[in-house]
């Protein structure tokens, strides 16, 4: 909502800046808070539930933020200052909610009954000693670990193919219907999206309910990868390249809200947060890096279809790297509670 009181390129970085660092600690703070309230076997699709927030905001926000910007001149706002300031107001209200209704562990929920909240707190005190057992609760030692730094360049992949495609999919389906821009293409748009919603649960249940997770990941990454090898070779039709991107968007975001309960795995304690923080602020790198190699090799080459197979090629990397991770066949949460 400060975004209102940029005047000049000078005031704009500065706001840019306060609003990143503002933001940096937003995901992995849930990513770990999640791991205090669920259990192994329902991680997954935990996880996935809070991640479709993403393709539910952009399906919702094309339309909402037109809305608001054609609100130019009312009350003596400009256009931008309506969506900066409505599309910020519902973040401040659910920060305060969270502070009243949240705890930072389920033993201090007092809307839990005190069965469930006695049931939970065990459960997450039995997972969170079995890691401390088995897996990495020391930083050093964490830091030192080929799994963590291997785990970090599965998400830098993984982010840089993610806004590689998301920046970039409306042009390309512009360019797709020759250039033409319409409502139908708005709808076409969001139908990756849509479909990549069902996706994301059903792969989140089904990796919980088998505890499986690394080859989850790794199907998930081969798929969108096969999709974007078919959206290069189905460029000429709109609506083949329209299912070949749906393809790629379904598996593309299954794979986080199976990634991220790889992690809990083998990390606990403080060196659980650190850990989950680096992993996602070198994979944030990639959304920098996804969409500049998309416009460099669109420039370069005139047509996104180099692009697009050099993002294939960061999935099929991925996939190779998650699949070489010494990880159990299952994780060891779900096996008990299953």
């Amino acid at each position: 909502m400060g975004m209102v009181v940029v005047r000049d390129v000078h005031t704009f970085y500065v706001a840019r800046i306060l609003l990143g660092l503002a933001e940096a600690g937003f995901f992995p703070g849930i990513v770990l808070y999640l791991t205090y309230w669920i259990p192994a076997a329902d991680r997954a699709r935990t996880g996935a539930l809070f991640m479709m927030a993403a393709p539910v905001a952009i399906i919702v926000g094309a339309p909402i933020s037109n809305r608001l910007l054609a609100l130019d001149g009312a009350l003596g706002l400009r256009g931008w200052h309506w969506l900066f300031v409505m599309e910020g107001l519902p973040a401040v209200v659910l920060g305060v909610l969270a502070l009243r209704a949240l705890t930072d562990r389920p033993r201090d929920a007092e809307w839990l009954s005190a069965a469930d909240r006695e049931w939970l707190t065990r459960t997450m005190d039995e997972e969170s000693a079995r890691r401390a057992a088995t897996g990495h609760t020391s930083l050093s030692r964490s830091l030192r670990s080929g799994r963590v730094w291997l785990i970090c360049a599965v998400y830098f992949l993984n982010t840089v193919v993610t806004y590689g495609i998301f920046l970039w999919l409306p042009k390309m389906l512009t360019e797709a219907a020759g250039g033409r821009q319409s409502f139908g293409l708005s709808l076409m748009t969001a139908l990756p999206f849509v479909a990549a919603l069902v996706a994301m649960f059903l792969v989140g249940r089904h990796s919980d309910r088998t505890g499986e997770r690394k080859y989850h990941v790794a199907a998930c990454a081969m798929t969108a990868a096969v999709g974007l090898v078919l959206a290069v070779a189905f460029r000429g039709n709109l609506w083949l390249v329209v299912l070949s991107f749906t393809l790629s968007q379904v598996g593309q975001r299954s794979v986080q809200g199976v990634f991220w309960a790889i992690p809990p795995i083998f990390l606990g304690g403080t060196a659980a947060a650190a850990c989950i923080g680096l992993i996602n602020a070198i994979g944030n790198l990639g959304g920098w890096v996804g969409p500049s190699l998309m416009g460099m090799l669109r420039d370069a080459t005139g047509t996104y279809s180099r692009g697009l197979l050099v993002l294939a090629a960061a999935l099929v990397i991925e996939t190779i790297i998650v699949s070489s991770l010494r990880l159990p066949a299952r994780d060891p949460g779900v096996r008990r509670l299953a």
